[in-house]
C-alpha cells in the first residue's frame, strides 16, 4: 500500500529543495505534480513542476470533482491535486510526495489519514523569509508582500502537522527530513 509524504510551508521556506532531496535519496518516492493556473516561470516544465492549466479548465475540474484538494492560493492563482495524478502514481506502486501549501497539506492529511506523514517546514523569522523570497528572484515586490502576508496566516497552522522542521540550515534540514521520512516508510 502506498504511503503519502506531505511537505507544506509558506512560499520561500525551502520545501521544494527538501522535497527534491527526498526524491533524489529515496527511490520508492514519486512526485505528485499539482495543477495550477499561474503563469509558467522560467526553467519550469509543464507536467514536471506543475500542470499549467487555464482558469476555465481548473474550474471545470472543480465542477467535475476531479481534485483530491484545491484552493485559490492567491488572486487568480488556483492550485490543486488531481485524483488522476494520485491514481497514476499509486498504480505504479509508488509512495507519493507532495510539495503543497499549508491548506493543501492539511486537506491531504485529512484525505489520506494514517497512511500519510505531514511535515511543516518552518523558517526562523518572517524577515528571513522575506530575504529568501527576494533572493530567489521569481516574484515582483507586490507578490512578495502578498506571500509574506499569507505566510503569517499559514504559520499559525503548523501545530496541525505531524512534524515541524525548522529550516535554519538547509544541510541540517536535509539530513533531518531524510531520517524522518525513512523511518515513516519502514513502519
Amino acid at each position: 500500500m502506498s504511503k503519502f509524504i506531505i511537505i507544506s510551508a509558506p512560499s520561500g521556506s525551502g520545501k521544494s529543495t527538501l522535497a527534491s532531496h527526498l526524491l533524489t535519496n529515496i527511490s520508492s518516492l514519486s512526485f505528485s505534480v499539482s495543477s495550477t493556473t499561474r503563469t509558467i516561470r522560467k526553467n519550469e516544465v509543464h507536467g514536471v513542476n506543475y500542470y499549467f492549466i487555464s482558469n476555465d479548465e481548473f474550474k471545470k475540474n472543480i465542477d467535475d470533482q476531479n481534485f483530491v484538494e484545491w484552493e485559490q492560493v492567491y488572486n487568480n492563482d488556483y492550485k490543486g491535486t488531481l485524483k488522476s495524478e494520485i491514481d497514476r502514481l499509486v498504480s505504479n506502486g509508488k509512495n507519493i510526495i507532495f510539495d503543497v501549501d499549508v491548506v493543501g497539506g492539511l486537506n491531504l492529511k485529512k484525505y489520506f489519514g494514517k497512511n500519510s506523514l505531514s511535515i511543516f517546514v518552518d523558517v526562523p523569522s518572517f524577515k528571513d523569509l522575506e530575504k529568501r523570497l527576494k533572493k530567489r528572484g521569481t516574484d515582483l515586490k507586490e507578490n512578495i508582500e502578498e506571500r509574506l502576508q499569507k505566510a503569517k496566516s499559514e504559520t499559525v497552522e503548523k501545530e496541525k502537522f505531524d512534524v515541524i522542521i525548522m529550516n535554519d540550515n538547509i544541510e541540517k534540514s536535509k539530513i533531518e527530513i531524510l531520517d524522518i521520512v525513512n523511518k515513516f516508510l519502514k513502519e
